[in-house]
């Protein structure tokens, strides 16, 4: 859209040229302007860059399919599956594309789940691979070196894929261990159920400087 300004003197242009009204003209002009694309990755949290080297496509393409489905009408719990089952996304990055359609077509704000709970979801990639990254993560001394002071209690795990665990606080924390090739691997975290913003923020960067922390120690 052009600035007032701008607009003023295509306005009169139009004017001299059709003789139509103002208000006629400026209507006219109003109308052919094309209207503003969406942010997508800034609606959404993450780059098109990241989401697209995942999962094969960015978040156009992501908004355009899961229009057709008619995504925001299903659940997130819905929406997960029907991303899993169709495209056959990595774990995380399935839970990443539906909550990045929900933000985008604001079923939620950023870091806030649909039934009004906050989460944090942060992201590490270190140059070591997936066996070793995972065994920082897999003992209570692994985990001391770089998570110290942090009472969790391990709920399940799966080697060299996931840990599920409960914070100190009761709040569940989602691990998933992804493979970058022979000699690099990623780590990518989600804790839950946070009960307000402030508390999101505050994880987000705990889980920030906790994670820079372990990438330095492993290298």
């Amino acid at each position: 859209m052009p600035k007032q300004k701008d607009l003023k003197r295509l306005v009169r242009a139009r004017m001299e040229k059709t003789g139509e009204a103002y208000t006629t003209a400026r209507l006219h002009l109003v109308k052919k302007q094309p209207e503003e694309k969406p942010d997508f990755a800034k609606l959404a949290g993450l780059s098109d860059e990241s989401v697209k080297k995942a999962t094969g496509c960015n978040w156009e393409k992501w908004v355009f399919a899961l229009d057709r489905a008619e995504g925001t009408e299903m659940s997130h719990r819905e929406l997960a599956q029907h991303i899993r089952d169709k495209y056959h996304t990595p774990g995380w990055w399935t839970q990443m594309v539906a909550v990045g359609y929900e933000r985008i077509r604001g079923l939620r704000a950023q870091g806030q789940r649909r039934s009004g709970e906050w989460e944090v979801s942060k992201s590490k990639t270190v140059a070591v691979p997936v066996r070793k990254l995972y065994a920082a993560f897999k003992t209570a001394r692994g985990r001391a070196k770089w998570l110290a002071g942090a009472q969790l209690t391990v709920r399940t795990t799966k080697p060299e894929k996931s840990m599920r665990v409960r914070w100190e606080d009761g709040t569940p924390v989602d691990i998933f261990f992804l493979p970058r090739g022979e000699t690099k691997s990623q780590v990518a975290i989600q804790h839950r159920k946070l009960t307000s913003k402030a508390d999101a923020d505050r994880m987000r960067a705990f889980w920030s400087a906790r994670l820079d922390a372990l990438a330095a120690m492993m290298k």
